[in-house]
């Protein structure tokens, strides 16, 4: 009876044994690997591609080559005429436009807007404020909101501290100019902007009736509003401060300005 019994413990056990060998076999464990982290990419390590990829074009002038110099003139120039009052500064969407001088604005060249200078006078503008001074080439028309006097670059504005406030006093002293300042010259009025296509057409209409010798123009500006000029007989200045004095709208403002 002994052996018997113990031939049962040990066969009970070797049952044993095998049921745990087959356990084991069909379940094999998992190994658990912790990879290391994925390399974080810095700042500058990001945006080495995109920068890589911007042209100079793109970059404009004033990341490319340091941007563009003020206009030159002889150390001793004398101020021909002076005026204060209050700058603004313009850029998008009049960059790279075809300007009232006929080149193509580059808001980063050391230029403005005025209206009643000769093309291609050179100011020196100083903002009332802070004390700082530079010289700007006139190249275009404007600013056209009442109670400006100047329309200044992007690159002039930075240089003149009215780029983040937008606007501010200055004094402007003509130092050079290509023509005379109080003769000749070929002038027009610009009244506007019209935020309506129809509003614009309906004065350039009136406009046309009333003074028929005159050139009336209606054009949309790169800003989205419409404007209307008049180009009065032989360009005359009398002529068109008359007409500028003799014409009131109830949608934007007159301006008297200067073609050439």
């Amino acid at each position: 009876m002994r052996h018997k019994a113990a031939s049962l413990v040990f066969s009970f056990a070797i049952f044993i044994l095998l049921l745990l060998l087959l356990s084991g076999c069909g379940h094999p464990k998992q190994a658990w690997v912790n990879p290391p982290p994925a390399p974080e990419l810095t700042s500058t390590e990001s945006s080495q591609p995109e920068e890589a990829a911007r042209s100079d074009r793109e970059k404009g002038p004033e990341e490319t080559s340091g941007g563009f110099a003020e206009p030159a003139i002889p150390a001793n120039s004398l101020p021909l005429a002076i005026e204060t009052g209050l700058a603004s500064w313009y850029g998008p969407p009049y960059h790279n436009r075809v300007g009232a001088n006929g080149e193509v604005y580059n808001m980063h060249a050391m230029t403005a807007a005025h209206r009643t200078l000769p093309l291609g006078t050179i100011v020196r503008v100083t903002n009332l404020k802070t004390g700082h001074a530079a010289l700007v080439r006139i190249t275009d028309r404007g600013p056209f909101i009442p109670g400006r006097v100047i329309d200044l670059s992007l690159a002039a504005a930075r240089k003149l501290d009215v780029y983040l406030p937008g606007t501010a006093e200055v004094k402007l002293e003509v130092m050079q100019t290509p023509a005379p300042l109080n003769t000749g010259g070929k002038w027009a009025v610009q009244i506007g902007g019209f935020r309506h296509e129809h509003e614009a057409s309906k004065l350039a209409g009136h406009l046309e009736r009333r003074y028929h010798t005159a050139k009336v123009l209606r054009f949309a500006s790169p800003a989205g509003d419409w404007w209307v000029r008049v180009r009065v007989l032989d360009d005359d200045h009398g002529r068109a401060q008359q007409l500028a004095a003799e014409t009131t709208t109830a949608e934007g403002a007159v301006f008297l300005v200067r073609l050439d």
